[in-house]
């Protein structure tokens, strides 16, 4: 048998915290430690957790001082113990059978590193983004990320990307691995999961996303400057920085190339190219050209983080050879 810790990064969402242990308490299948996460200012949180008294599993708070979320995920992935560590979001409600279905994936292949499934996104209480998918969580060849988690149906399969709302990993898989501290944003640090769930891939592990893996997302306010459906400039930039970043870790020089000109030539309607903004140019106006000069500046920011990575990595490896 093996031990699942479960983690929940949080920040000042004490009623969407409350839930989300709930479920927890709910599972058919309890984890044997949760780690909750909560930066060291947010009183709201802590006051919270001081009068919850768990049913069924050990909780454990831990402080993070840095804001962000990868911060948060990696003080956490420090914390947790279990052979599996599951990750969701305080505003999250995993179905019962959640960790269950996790763990039989693990248990049925040593060469699964990581599993993840379906949120299904409330808004008000109303199921909202209700078509579906059976293309989830691949990485195109030419650097396209198709995403879809919240809308996958079908059986079990193999993919390229995990969901950080609902993910979980084989702690012998990840050991020597954290989240990328390189991605940008104060809060939610879009992306920050592509870059993990790729540096997995290129080890050599399977990811396995099933659709029967549900949890119930109910989007909650952010305290930072990504506002989710509201257009930021600096958000939109770090997104496109972050997810650009880990395209340009993982893919070879020949994808790399085509990607890079994929992307300055088409891009996508939440990383402009070209062809997006004049697509998008009637309809948008002005707020097109905002969007494509955000991701031409998260484009570019990127590839000067790459560079200055690399170009450190190489010096340092040159000064040690001598």
């Amino acid at each position: 048998m093996m031990t699942i810790s479960v983690m929940i990064p949080t920040y000042r969402r004490p009623q969407d915290l409350a839930r989300c242990l709930k479920a927890l308490e709910q599972q058919t299948r309890k984890p044997e430690q949760v780690v909750v996460v909560v930066r060291d200012t947010d009183t709201e949180s802590w006051s919270f957790l001081q009068d919850y008294h768990p049913q069924g599993f050990s909780l454990e708070a831990a402080t993070v001082k840095v804001p962000g979320v990868v911060a948060a995920m990696n003080v956490g992935l420090d914390t947790a113990r279990g052979d599996i560590i599951a990750i969701t979001d305080d505003d999250a409600a995993p179905h019962p059978d959640w960790l269950a279905r996790i763990e039989a994936h693990f248990v049925c292949d040593p060469r699964i590193g990581g599993v993840g499934g379906r949120d299904l996104v409330y808004v008000n209480n109303e199921l909202i983004y209700k078509g579906e998918s059976k293309v989830v969580g691949k990485l195109q060849w030419y650097g396209r990320v198709i995403g879809d988690h919240h809308k996958g149906i079908g059986a079990a399969r193999e993919v390229d990307v995990l969901k950080g709302v609902n993910m979980a990993y084989r702690r012998s898989a990840i050991a020597h691995l954290h989240f990328d501290e390189r991605m940008l944003g104060t809060g939610a640090q879009v992306h920050f999961e592509l870059a993990f769930s790729l540096a997995l891939r290129s080890q050599g592990w399977k990811l396995i996303y099933d659709p029967l893996i549900i949890v119930d997302h109910y989007p909650a306010q952010r305290f930072d400057e990504d506002q989710r459906n509201n257009f930021n400039h600096l958000a939109w930039k770090n997104a496109v920085h972050n997810e650009t970043l880990a395209l340009l870790e993982y893919l070879p020089p020949l994808r790399l190339a085509v990607f890079i000109l994929w992307a300055t030539l088409v891009g996508t309607r939440k990383a402009f190219g070209l062809l997006q903004l004049l697509r998008f140019l009637p309809k948008e106006k002005t707020l097109a050209w905002q969007k494509w000069l955000a991701s031409m500046q998260g484009r570019t920011q990127a590839w000067q983080t790459w560079l200055s990575h690399h170009s450190f990595t190489s010096s340092a490896k040159t000064q040690q050879a001598s």
